[in-house]
């Protein structure tokens, strides 16, 4: 049997570059996309340090560009083959929304929802021609649970989860799975690195200072309790071979019980629990 294929992008990072290199060490052909291949390096120098180089290729991707897209799929494409696609390209876009311009809204939005739709369109017919194939959206808590703060990558996570419903209902008669990840917080850089906070927000004088500096304490207080991330690999590959995946996976400590309190509680009780755990 031919080796499968696998394309993840955003695989220079975070839960990417270490799907990436679980997959790899499974004896799945890699295609790790990334959008600065500088960084993507490091990857690479890990694989070889690990003897897995042979089972992954590093191809430049930004999910915001259409001709990116196109050039990768063509590559791709000659190859006729690619079983899995994980959508894990993203960022975190913060601050409290009187402050963030509009276009700031539209650069997460670019990114973490029409990158995964472009990204889907132009890879799934690969799939749909052989009947068979995983699409992994990288989804998170904040896709089914809002938080002050983050209303940018909160929206961009609501609007992957309801594109990612539909496609998956859309795509069964094809025997295609769509999946969605919603980790909670786990020990990556995308509250370091991969986080962007609106410019008016920072500034001492913003009307919403004490928010954010509840939020911030909030974040850093939680971070011995953020779980390793490579669970969150594991479980990517787990998907990858499972026969029939479910469409979410819910992952981290207290993200099934959150949101299902969050579901199940009446909406004043739900935020009166947010307000005094960002007060504590």
């Amino acid at each position: 049997m031919m080796e499968k294929v696998v394309l993840i992008t955003g695989a220079s990072s975070g839960f990417g570059y270490l799907t990436a290199l679980e997959f790899a060490e499974k004896g799945y052909k890699v295609i790790a996309a990334v959008r600065n291949r500088q960084k993507g390096a490091r990857l690479l120098k890990e694989a070889t340090k690990l003897k897995l180089q042979d089972n992954i290729t590093l191809e430049t991707l930004d999910v915001t560009c259409a001709k990116s897209i196109a050039a990768l799929a063509e590559k791709v494409e000659a190859k006729g083959r690619l079983d899995i696609l994980v959508n894990n390209a993203g960022y975190a876009g913060a601050g409290f929304a009187e402050e963030i311009p509009v276009v700031e809204y539209r650069e997460q939005l670019e990114t973490n929802f029409f990158g995964a739709i472009a990204v889907t369109q132009a890879f799934l017919p690969l799939m749909r021609n052989r009947r068979s194939g995983k699409i992994i959206m990288m989804s998170s808590i904040s896709g089914q649970i809002g938080f002050p703060g983050l209303s940018p990558y909160v929206s961009s996570k609501f609007a992957l989860e309801g594109f990612s419903e539909s496609l998956r209902l859309e795509l069964l008669p094809f025997s295609i799975y769509v999946t969605l990840v919603e980790p909670g917080s786990y020990k990556t850089s995308i509250w370091t690195d991969g986080k962007r906070i609106t410019e008016k927000s920072i500034q001492e004088n913003s009307p919403y200072a004490p928010q954010m500096k509840s939020v911030e304490q909030y974040l850093q207080k939680n971070e011995h309790n953020y779980g390793d991330p490579l669970e969150v690999a594991k479980k990517i590959v787990f998907i990858a071979e499972a026969k029939k995946p479910k469409l979410r996976y819910k992952l981290g400590k207290g993200v099934g019980m959150t949101i299902f309190l969050k579901a199940c509680l009446p909406w004043n009780w739900w935020e009166k629990i947010v307000l005094y755990n960002l007060k504590k």
